[in-house]
């Protein structure tokens, strides 16, 4: 009897595996960068490696049907005359009519409205739709300037700088030509057609003294009534929110890398920047040590998908959260109903980022009319108005298992991590034991 080893199976190669040879492959055809839309698709630590302590004996939970747990936040109240009251601390995070078809940003304003919180304009300026059916509206002031005016910063509630983003930090935002519709080229004063890229730092500062005279602008042409937001990429986190305290902002908005874009390089989406969970911790204490924690409101944005996101997030230090790509998905895009369109595009629901080519099925992210019709803004902004309420109760519900009569009194110490990547991030202890890497006297 012979005996014979059996063949051994082909073994392929972590580092280059079947998706890095197939990127080689198609840069080695085309000769260009690839380019895509959503966020980050790399596994990093996040949320969901914190878990929560509820209480028991030690701390005393709050019953849900008999006492309250509010939710409500004021953004904006350092130097506004008119600082903003939601009922709820999440948000819409900036997505222009340009990206978003016009039905999809009007749904967004009619959501936002019924659950009492802001949307947000994003580039390419301020829609009449949008402004109609949002009862609070965030403007996004960009290096582009694109639709800018005075008369639009005055019919915001706040204005928000844009200086970085957490899908790319440090670059400037892209609209393909497929993109810009007649209306999208009006609006930014551009030819139909071609592509719009933006700068990536504003043409009129180069530092942070220039963002304190751009915001004293800003506040005189509003005459002060509007909170001024700066917003940054996760990258700097303690040094860029110092710098934009200093510079006079009321709220300080914070985009971790797993936020999402409407177009760029996919080698920013995936390598740089950080995760959204290692950039709160630093800028809380930057409002920490300049005295500003709850003075100068942080809004966290960056893969928030639930409201055990959000009270994580505020637990962690943050005031508010924005959210998306959760929006969109709210609003029906990547939904499997659309299959079929989705796979004719090369893609599958939930896989779908194809966003820079305007030809979404689901009529958000696109200028197409056809498809955009597809969108009902009214059931839409119902969706998402269901979805917002959803999250802020499972926030409440946490809150209120953590014996806390309000989402602000969340706090580190009612959590704790399940890796030691998370452990330091978020600085909270790993669980079962009271130490996190870098933790003071260990």
């Amino acid at each position: 009897m012979s005996y014979h080893n059996p063949p051994t199976p082909p073994r392929k190669s972590a580092t280059f595996d079947d998706y890095t040879l197939a990127e080689i492959r198609r840069a080695a055809a085309t000769g260009i960068y690839d380019i895509r839309g959503a966020g980050t698709k790399r596994k990093v630590p996040h949320f969901d490696d914190l878990l929560f302590l509820g209480a028991s004996i030690s701390r005393y939970p709050l019953e849900g049907y008999r006492e309250k747990c509010d939710t409500s936040v004021v953004l904006g109240t350092r130097f506004a005359k008119k600082p903003i009251h939601l009922k709820t601390p999440i948000t819409i995070a900036g997505m222009s009519f340009g990206a978003l078809s016009g039905n999809a940003k009007e749904a967004l304003g009619r959501g936002a409205t019924i659950a009492g919180t802001s949307t947000t304009t994003g580039d390419g300026g301020m829609t009449d739709e949008e402004r109609g059916h949002s009862q609070t509206l965030v403007y996004q002031y960009l290096p582009s300037r694109y639709g800018m005016n005075p008369r639009d910063l005055r019919r915001a509630d706040a204005i928000e700088i844009v200086v970085g983003q957490g899908a790319k930090p440090g670059g400037g935002g892209m609209l393909l030509g497929q993109k810009i519709s007649d209306r999208v080229a009006n609006m930014r004063n551009l030819p139909k057609g071609i592509d719009q890229r933006s700068a990536c730092r504003h043409p009129d500062w180069t530092g942070p003294d220039d963002l304190e005279i751009k915001i004293m602008e800003l506040r005189e042409i509003t005459d002060w009534e509007k909170p001024i937001y700066v917003k940054v990429g996760g990258a700097r986190p303690y040094y860029d929110t110092a710098l934009a305290v200093k510079a006079g902002a009321d709220v300080v908005v914070l985009d971790g890398m797993q936020g999402g874009t409407a177009a760029t390089q996919d080698v920013f989406i995936e390598n740089v920047g950080m995760p959204t969970l290692a950039c709160i911790r630093p800028a809380v204490q930057a409002l920490q040590d300049l005295g500003m924690h709850r003075k100068v409101q942080l809004i966290i944005s960056g893969g928030i998908r639930s409201g055990a996101d959000v009270a994580k997030a505020l637990a962690l230090g943050a005031d508010a959260v924005a959210i998306g790509t959760a929006a969109l998905v709210a609003l029906g895009d990547n939904d499997p109903r659309w299959e079929d369109e989705y796979r004719q595009l090369n893609s599958t629901a939930g896989a779908y980022d194809d966003w820079h080519e305007g030809k979404d099925p689901a009529g958000i992210t696109t200028q197409d009319p056809e498809l955009a019709m597809r969108l009902d803004p009214v059931a839409a902004g119902r969706r998402l108005a269901n979805y917002l309420k959803v999250m802020t109760l499972e926030a409440q519900t946490v809150a209120r298992a953590c014996g806390k009569n309000h989402l602000h009194n969340l706090e580190p110490e009612d959590l704790c991590a399940l890796t030691m990547e998370a452990a330091a991030m978020a600085q909270v202890p790993l669980a079962g034991t009271n130490w996190y890497p870098g933790k003071a006297g260990f």
